[in-house]
């Protein structure tokens, strides 16, 4: 079984969303990573329909996405529509 996400896609993602590879905190680097990361979880889903702690996972972290866009909107408004924009969420 191959690692879905290697320390190497993490920096990627970092570098892209985030100020830089490092920056790990950022909520739009967090933001990235959860959608990434639910993405993946999704397509296991659909190949395993019974995988009921895969979907409890995933609920959890759709809900702390959903959290993390909650506090990057009450904060900072441009920075909430820019990641949103970015990674094609709220169609």
């Amino acid at each position: 079984m191959s690692e879905y996400l290697s320390a190497d896609k993490k920096q990627e993602i970092f570098a892209k969303y985030g100020k830089s590879n490092v920056d790990t905190g950022s909520a739009e680097s967090q933001v990235a990573l959860f959608s990434y990361r639910i993405a993946h979880l999704t397509e296991h889903l659909k190949q395993n329909k019974k995988d009921h702690n895969t979907q409890r996972a995933l609920l959890r972290l759709v809900g702390k996405r959903r959290q993390t866009l909650d506090y990057l909107k009450e904060v900072d408004i441009e920075r909430y529509r820019s990641i949103i924009k970015e990674l094609g969420l709220r169609r």
